[in-house]
C-alpha cells in the first residue's frame, strides 16, 4: 500500500503539519510494509528548512520529517512554493527533494489513499 501525505500548512503557527507527521511516522512504526510519501506545498516547503530551533518541551519538525525519511518514508517539496518562499537556495533536510506538479499529479494517482493536511 502507498498513503500520500500533502501538507500546505506551515510548520508552526498550526498544528497540522505536526498531526500529519504523527500519523505518516505511526504509520512506519506499525506498518513497515507501507510505503509513506510526503509532499510538501505552499506554506509547508518550510517544513524541511533545515536547522529549526524550538524551545525545549516543544515539537520540532525537522526532527519529525528526518525520523519519517529515516524509516524509508519519500519526501518532496514543490519546487514553486519553495521558490516563492525564497527557499530554493537554503539547507534542507537531507533527503528532501525539491519536485514539481507534475510528480506530485503521479503520486496521487499511484497512492492507495491520500491524505491532505
Amino acid at each position: 500500500m502507498k498513503v500520500l501525505f500533502i501538507i500546505n500548512d506551515a510548520p508552526y503557527g498550526s498544528e497540522k503539519a505536526y498531526n500529519a507527521l504523527r500519523i505518516a511516522n505511526q504509520i512506519n512504526k506499525e506498518h513497515p510494509d507501507v510505503e509513506v510519501r510526503i509532499f510538501l506545498m505552499a506554506d509547508a516547503a518550510n517544513c524541511a528548512v533545515a536547522g529549526q530551533i524550538t524551545p525545549n518541551g516543544y515539537y520540532n519538525i525537522e526532527r519529525m520529517l528526518k525520523l519519517s525519511l529515516n524509516k524509508g518514508a519519500k519526501v518532496k517539496i514543490c519546487g514553486s512554493c519553495a521558490e516563492a518562499r525564497g527557499l530554493k537556495n537554503l539547507p534542507l533536510v537531507e533527503g528532501a527533494e525539491i519536485s514539481n506538479l507534475a510528480e506530485l499529479t503521479n503520486w496521487v494517482v499511484d497512492s492507495d489513499k491520500v491524505l491532505t493536511f
